[in-house]
């Protein structure tokens, strides 16, 4: 792992550890997309043994899957081990989940999903609800989803789009200093690495949800308890009072009924891992092939 990168997930974690303990109270927009992809789950007939929720958080979406899927093993992996000891409160979900199923032991993992701890084709889905972005490139994490996914096995995904915090990245585009807004990848360049992966008929949708405040610090204050908004841009410098004066003058000027908007681009996408398909080469020797089908956008 190199410097940059080093320092860049040292960020995540440091900024995540500060959200941990007020992360529920403000993650509306995680929850509300984790639901809209869920319902998407709904629709596919899927009896999984083991699924690993990637970049679980305080657990929103583990949660939501312990109930669709009682009898499997929900594992929840995170870089942050103050979100993931949320999980486990007294009192908290995960307790009263394993009292009731008689499960005992951790299903916790703190770790890097772009460098997973777990065997090749040992879990039936991998799920991803907002987290990709945290991540040095989506190549890195498709790898090792699809590394430790069994064959036919699903990923299903979030995440954000380049339209996300427009009116923020418009109101910073004129100061010296980079704009503090995350540069999201754009969907069909999400469904190319897919491919890319070994993943087959990757199906890919977006949403644009506007959430509203009354004022700049109102947004700031969600941004920060939810992580923050890059991974790359130190938050030390840009918000001096001066800076945010200047920002909060141009965001102004986006003011619709009494309120200030925040546009979200969810990107929401899912595949399978590729079958493998077995060829004969001219000598006899049987090949087998992992190979995607005709992709799906």
């Amino acid at each position: 792992m190199s410097e940059p990168e080093r320092l860049r997930k040292r960020r995540v974690q440091r900024n995540f550890a500060r959200a941990a303990a007020h992360y529920e109270s403000v993650a509306v927009l995680s929850r509300e997309v984790a639901a809209r992809m869920l319902e998407r789950l709904a629709l596919m007939q899927l009896t999984p043994q083991r699924v690993l929720d990637l970049g679980s958080g305080t657990g929103i979406a583990a949660r939501a899957l312990a109930e669709r899927y009682p009898a499997a093993d929900i594992l929840s992996l995170d870089l942050s081990l103050p979100m993931l000891q949320q999980q486990t409160l007294p009192g908290g979900w995960r307790r009263a989940w394993r009292s009731l199923s008689g499960r005992s032991g951790r299903n916790s993992i703190c770790a890097d999903f772009e460098r997973l701890p777990f065997r090749l084709s040992s879990v039936d889905m991998v799920i991803a609800n907002l987290a990709l972005h945290w991540g040095e490139a989506p190549a890195a994490a498709f790898g090792e989803a699809a590394r430790v996914l069994r064959a036919g096995g699903l990923f299903m995904f979030t995440t954000f789009g380049p339209d996300t915090l427009k009116e923020l990245a418009q109101a910073t585009a004129r100061e010296s200093t980079p704009t503090p807004v995350h540069s999201f990848i754009d969907m069909h360049d999400l469904g190319d690495a897919l491919i890319a992966a070994g993943f087959a008929d990757p199906v890919m949708e977006m949403e644009k949800l506007t959430l509203t405040y009354e004022n700049l610090e109102a947004l700031w204050r969600d941004l920060q308890g939810t992580g923050g908004i890059s991974t790359h841009a130190p938050s030390a410098g840009l918000r001096t009072p001066r800076w945010q004066e200047r920002v909060a003058q141009r965001y102004e000027r986006l003011r619709q009924n009494g309120r200030l908007p925040a546009t979200f681009e969810v990107v929401f996408g899912h595949a399978w891992k590729a079958e493998p398909r077995a060829t004969q080469s001219a000598d006899g020797v049987a090949v087998i092939r992992f190979e995607p089908r005709t992709r799906k956008m």
